[in-house]
């Protein structure tokens, strides 16, 4: 039973009790038992704890094992800013990133020497042609300001028309990972049709204006609100590499180099559905996954294993 089929059931069965609980009190024992398959299965993950009032729109996350944090940053209309996060919520710095603005602001990765890299290439409409990724020195991180070490600009040749057909908006991005001094993004796919496709570009990881390289596509499934990409990761020990969306993980393995798309792909269903934005690992095998506030729903970060998810694969 998922979110939707909980949402519509719940007031279900509270007309059936109400309009028959005084001729029959077999319904009432109905109802208890929809209502409490619905609160288990919303509570399949079990949140780590909420991020503060202010942080309601995180799109992405990264964990920095040596100060065991959690940076954090939101998409477009919010400031341009980073925040970590220690391991109960709060919030231990404030970094603006200067000579910057957050067009949109999608995703955050870190590279083997801590150093963070902030992708602004979120792309909606698929309209944009001012793609960026900055870097942000791994010294800075104490700071309440810090200008990016170097930008990258990029675009992609197959991006031929602002905006393409409404069949063809494949040139979002919500998820990247560094890997071997270069960025590997995933698309999200809004086109008209939505039928799962994900493109998988390569970037390097050098100052300049570059061409993203096509390495690939795959599919992930044809419902939008469970199959769109919102983001990506990499396992510290470069063997496992994890596609977000909202109530699901693609997982990745036994690839070799940057062939990820060859590899062994399992789909791990999380049994969960929100407004999921921002997933990275902690170790080889668990990963902090984090969701938008919306109203009173969400806003949260969980920790979720693996090898758990693959024991009820």
């Amino acid at each position: 039973m998922n979110f939707l089929n909980c949402f519509l059931l719940f007031p279900y069965a509270i007309q059936i009790n109400v309009k028959f609980f005084f001729m029959k009190k077999y319904f009432l024992l109905s109802f208890s038992f929809i209502l409490m398959g619905c609160q288990q299965e919303s509570n399949s993950l079990t949140p780590l704890f909420s991020f503060p009032n202010k942080l309601k729109e995180v799109s992405g996350i990264t964990y920095v094992p040596s100060a065991n944090l959690l940076w954090v940053l939101e998409d477009r209309g919010n400031p341009n800013a980073i925040y970590s996060i220690n391991s109960n919520g709060k919030i231990e710095n404030t970094l603006t990133i200067s000579n910057t603005d957050n067009i949109d602001w999608e995703d955050i990765t870190k590279d083997k020497e801590g150093n963070l890299y902030i992708g602004d290439f979120g792309n909606n409409d698929n309209e944009r042609k001012d793609l960026s990724i900055y870097k942000i020195d791994k010294n800075a991180l104490q700071s309440k300001s810090a200008t990016p070490v170097y930008k990258i600009s990029f675009t992609y040749p197959e991006h031929k028309d602002f905006p393409p057909k409404k069949s063809e908006m494949f040139y979002d991005v919500e998820g990247f990972f560094e890997f071997k001094d270069n960025f590997y993004l995933f698309t999200k796919n809004r086109s008209k049709g939505f039928d799962g496709t994900a493109f998988l570009y390569k970037i390097p990881n050098a100052p300049g204006v570059h061409l993203a390289v096509l390495m690939g596509k795959f599919e992930t499934c044809t419902v939008y609100n469970s199959c769109a990409i919102t983001s990506a990761t990499i396992s510290p020990n470069d063997e496992k590499v994890a596609i977000l969306t909202h109530d699901k993980l693609f997982l990745f393995e036994n690839f070799k180099n940057d062939d990820f798309l060859n590899g062994t792909k399992t789909v791990l269903e999380l049994n969960h559905f929100s407004q999921k934005e921002a997933a990275c690992f902690k170790d080889n095998d668990r990963l902090f996954l984090a969701d938008e506030r919306t109203k009173s729903i969400g806003g949260n970060v969980y920790n979720v294993s693996l090898k758990m998810l693959k024991s009820k694969s």
